[in-house]
């Protein structure tokens, strides 16, 4: 009796559990690296190389001779060209599986403090002041961190519009928050490589698309010239938007890690 029990819980394991596992985690693989395509914005780097595999087929299925020599030739060639063009893509592709995780949430800033950060931001901007506050997420900011003074202080409204006062020595730059503290100020950040970016958009909004380019952080922008608040984040800024939507996108991205693109985008 024991061994048929032993035989029949072999069978279940074997025939039945295992292969259910084995499409479930399939399953997840794929749909993580299809978000990761979707948020990266790389589906049709996909679409090329899908292209490129179904020629192939097409070309070994009709025995296309010619076809099936230049491709089997210029193999090495087309990845190299690949990995040349849609560099930026792969990047950030690679960006995002690198931070990616289901339990990374170390460096995210919390509900209040964005709150307290954009309350500051709507006041600099009301009074025509410049500002870029960077809330840290999943990655390392430390190149960028350095590039500041270290602050170390908790996240108050009046503290940040008093480091953007024009009478202040770090007013020019960018305060990072990670978790519940200021961690810097007077950062610089890269500036956006892009080249279709809006003539208007002066160097604090070039600044603030660039650390968006480089990582999975979200920066609030709010403009000295027209009052405006925005956001930068997965390359793209979400230009001119009310106070509570800005509150509630943040809290959304740092919750899920993506944003409606038909909002306020540039």
């Amino acid at each position: 009796m024991d061994f048929l029990n032993w035989i029949i819980d072999y069978w279940f394991i074997k025939d039945i559990l295992r292969p259910v596992i084995d499409i479930i985690i399939i399953t997840i693989i794929l749909y993580q690296v299809y978000k990761i395509l979707v948020q990266t914005k790389t589906m049709h780097l996909v679409k090329g190389i899908l292209s490129l595999m179904l020629l192939y087929l097409f070309a070994l299925i009709f025995k296309i001779d010619t076809v099936l020599w230049v491709m089997t030739n210029l193999t090495q060639v087309l990845m190299i060209a690949i990995v040349v063009v849609f560099q930026p893509e792969l990047r950030k592709i690679f960006t995002k599986i690198g931070v990616s995780g289901l339990f990374n949430i170390r460096g995210r800033v919390t509900s209040n403090n964005i709150d307290s950060a954009v309350s500051a931001a709507q006041v600099l901007a009301d009074r025509r002041r410049g500002a870029l506050i960077v809330f840290s997420r999943s990655m390392n900011l430390k190149n960028i961190i350095e590039t500041g003074t270290t602050i170390n202080a908790d996240v108050t409204a009046p503290l940040i519009i008093s480091l953007f006062e024009y009478d202040t020595p770090l007013h020019d730059g960018a305060i990072v928050i990670g978790g519940s503290k200021i961690v810097a100020a007077g950062c610089f950040l890269p500036l956006s490589k892009q080249d279709d970016i809006k003539q208007s958009f002066g160097t604090r909004h070039r600044a603030a698309l660039g650390l968006s380019e480089e990582s999975d952080a979200i920066v609030l922008i709010a403009s000295e010239e027209t009052g405006a608040l925005s956001i930068a984040y997965d390359s793209n800024i979400y230009y001119n938007l009310p106070v509570d939507e800005i509150t509630f996108l943040i809290n959304k991205i740092q919750s899920s890690g993506s944003v409606d693109v038909e909002v306020g985008l540039v």
